[in-house]
C-alpha cells in the first residue's frame, strides 16, 4: 500500500489525514505548527522533522494550505520537499491556488522526476470530514491513476480536467459559481419577503424545480436561519476570488458578477467578520431596505 505525507493539518487536512489512516494508509505529517499535529499523531500517523525528510520516505505527498506562495514555499524552498524528494514521488496539493503557479510548480518538480497533480478540492469541511470532496485533478493521468486509490479515500468524485494547472481553473470556476449563486438567492429570499411572502416553502418549491441547487440548498437554509458558521471561511473565498480576477486580468478577460461579488466579500472581510462563511455576503443583500410589493 501506498505511503502517504501529508503537510497542511487545517479545517480541511487533519479530517482528510483521519479518512485515509481509516482506510488503511501509513501516514506521515509534518507541520509548521506541530501542535495542529495532536489529533491525526493520536489517531496513528506518525512525525517527520522536516518537509524534506517527509518527502524522502513517502509514495505520494499531499499539501493542503493556504495560497500559492506556501506551496511553493513548502515544496521548492529551502528544506523543501524537492530538498528529499526521490524521482518517482507524486506530490498532490490540494490548495487552492493561481493556475498560472501551478503550472510553474510542475515544472520545477518534473526536473528532479517529481510529478505534481493540482488537485483542489469542493465540498468544504463536511465533504473532507465524510470523505465526500469533489476533486479536480489537473496534471499527468499516468500519475492520477498511480494515487487514485489514495484521493479515494478523501473524495467522492475524482474528475481529471487536463493538464497542469487545469484543476485550479476548474475550482476558480467553482468559486465564481458559489458566490454568484450565494448573491442570486439572496436576492431571491429578498424578493419573497419584500413580497410578504414567506421564504421558506419558495426555498422548498424552487428546490423540487428547475431551479434546484446545492447553494440554494445549503446556502438558503443559512439564509432562513441567520446561520454563518464557517463551512468556507469568508477570508478564504476573499483569497480564491482574487485569484479569479488576477487570471481574468492577466488573459484581458471581464466577470463583472465575480466582480461584484469579490466586492461583497471583501466587505465582509473588512468589517471584521472574515472568520465567518462567505455566505453571510446574504446579510447586505437582505438586510438592505424593502418595500412590499403592492
Amino acid at each position: 500500500m501506498l505511503k502517504v505525507g501529508y503537510i497542511g493539518l487545517g479545517i480541511m487536512g487533519r479530517p482528510c489525514v483521519l479518512n485515509l489512516l481509516r482506510a488503511g494508509f501509513p501516514v506521515a505529517v509534518w507541520a509548521r505548527h506541530p501542535e495542529r499535529a495532536r489529533q491525526v499523531l493520536d489517531a496513528g500517523a506518525t512525525w517527520c522533522d522536516s518537509a524534506a525528510q517527509l518527502a524522502g520516505e513517502v509514495d505520494v505527498l499531499i499539501t493542503n494550505l493556504s495560497d500559492t506562495p506556501d506551496v511553493e514555499q513548502v515544496l521548492l524552498g529551502e528544506d523543501g520537499c524537492v530538498q528529499g524528494a526521490r524521482p518517482g514521488l507524486v506530490c498532490v496539493d490540494m490548495s487552492t491556488i493561481a493556475p498560472f503557479g501551478a503550472r510553474r510548480i510542475a515544472e520545477q518538480l518534473a526536473a528532479h522526476g517529481v510529478d505534481f497533480l493540482d488537485c483542489p478540492v469542493s465540498g468544504g469541511e463536511v465533504g473532507a470530514v465524510n470523505g465526500t470532496l469533489t476533486i479536480m485533478v489537473g496534471g499527468k493521468e499516468s500519475a492520477l491513476e498511480r494515487v487514485r486509490s489514495v484521493l479515494a479515500a478523501m473524495g467522492q468524485t475524482i474528475t481529471r480536467i487536463g493538464d497542469s494547472g487545469a484543476g485550479q481553473v476548474a475550482k476558480a470556476c467553482n468559486q465564481i459559481a458559489v458566490g454568484v449563486g450565494v448573491a442570486m438567492v439572496a436576492e431571491v429570499m429578498k424578493l419573497a419577503r419584500a413580497c410578504g411572502v414567506d421564504p421558506v416553502p419558495v426555498r422548498q418549491a424552487l428546490l423540487g424545480g428547475f431551479a434546484a441547487s446545492r447553494v440554494l440548498d445549503v446556502h438558503g437554509q443559512r439564509m432562513i436561519d441567520d446561520n454563518y458558521a464557517p463551512g468556507f471561511k469568508a477570508s478564504l473565498h476573499l483569497k480564491d476570488m482574487g485569484i479569479v480576477l488576477d487570471c481574468a486580468h492577466e488573459l484581458g478577460i471581464e466577470l463583472p458578477q465575480a466582480e461584484r461579488v469579490t466586492g461583497l466579500i471583501k466587505r465582509l472581510v473588512e468589517q471584521g467578520d472574515g472568520e465567518l462563511d462567505s455566505a453571510a455576503i446574504a446579510r447586505f443583500i437582505l438586510n438592505s431596505e424593502t418595500t412590499p410589493c403592492e
